[in-house]
């Protein structure tokens, strides 16, 4: 084992042990046991199966549904290795769901991922890694060091191979909040950006501008890239537009892929989408998973982050491996 990673352990909520046991054998220690039992009141109870006193310690939870009792697990495994006297304790969030609520756009409404940054430094977090935050201002609200990781190396090592042509091909994003993720994209691989104009009418139903009719004009294929694709309102509502000005293939990417509910049925609806590129932040069961997906694992990403955080490592070169290359 590693000199650094001797006095490390890591544990694992119940949102995504498999993302959890890959981390931890690519930094080369084991994931360790955790004891979840609920009472009869209905209340939880969580017990670490090994000691942590004096140690570093992971604990890895990604904010998927039930979202709630995930983020209590989190809490409360955060709270018992800071009681049981861990020297550090990171929390690893590869989906920070709340970064949706990041403004107050109504009133009496809570800024709920504020809320959260606070309620994680509460607990006893010293450190949170996380990746592709839903806004950037969210990066802000945390009080502790954070990292916010991103998967666009993964995606542009996938795309590399295929050899796309920047004279049909064009990257778009679904709004103008992801204008700039489109753009590091499409400069890593060459390609036009541009950004669509959306309106969101509801949580489940969009609008898109009708400028993005021009702007895809000439172009054969289309990289659409979010951050994340959760009913597909957003992605579905762009393909139709897409469709109608004259694309012909398009790939959807995003580094959260929740597809709830029909999501994937929608999607399946449009011949013209031929892949899906999505990552592992978010669990996907085989079975869920249609023919043209790809899983892209962030694995490998998370844990070389760990390793830097934990032996005291510059990661600002690991950053701009992901931007730049």
């Amino acid at each position: 084992m590693d000199p650094d990673t001797a006095d490390l352990r890591m544990f694992s909520g119940r949102s995504h042990p498999e993302l959890a046991e890959e981390i931890a054998a690519y930094i080369g220690i084991p994931l360790e046991k955790t004891n979840f039992a609920r009472f009869s009141n209905d209340n939880l109870f969580i017990q670490l199966g090994a000691s942590v006193r004096g140690r570093k310690v992971l604990v890895l939870q990604s904010l998927i549904p039930p979202v709630s009792e995930h983020i209590l697990e989190l809490l409360m495994m955060l709270d018992i290795a800071r009681s049981a006297a861990a020297s550090e304790v990171h929390a690893i969030i590869p989906y920070f769901s709340y970064a949706r609520s990041d403004k107050k756009n109504a009133p009496r409404i809570s800024i709920t991922a504020r809320l959260i940054a606070d309620l994680l430094q509460t607990a006893g977090a010293t450190q949170v890694v996380t990746m592709t935050l839903h806004s950037p201002q969210v990066h802000g609200f945390f009080s502790v060091p954070t990292d916010p990781l991103t998967a666009r190396g993964l995606f542009v090592n996938h795309f590399v191979q295929q050899e796309l042509n920047p004279k049909d091909t064009i990257v778009v994003a679904p709004d103008y909040g992801r204008a700039g993720s489109a753009s590091r994209l499409a400069a890593q691989l060459g390609l036009t950006a541009i950004s669509a104009e959306k309106k969101r009418i509801s949580d489940t139903e969009v609008l898109i501008g009708e400028l993005i009719g021009k702007q895809v004009a000439g172009f054969r294929r289309a990289l659409i890239y979010d951050d994340e694709i959760a009913t597909g309102g957003s992605v579905v509502n762009l393909c139709g537009h897409l469709v109608e000005n004259g694309v012909k293939e398009i790939s959807l990417i995003c580094t959260h892929g929740l597809f709830i509910g029909k999501s994937l049925e929608r999607i399946a609806a449009i011949p013209q989408v031929t892949e899906i590129v999505t990552t592992n932040t978010v669990p996907i069961p085989p079975e869920k998973r249609p023919p043209n997906m790809v899983v892209l694992s962030v694995g490998p990403i998370f844990a070389e982050a760990i390793r830097r955080n934990i032996s005291h490592q510059s990661i600002g070169d690991l950053f701009a491996f992901w931007d730049d290359r």
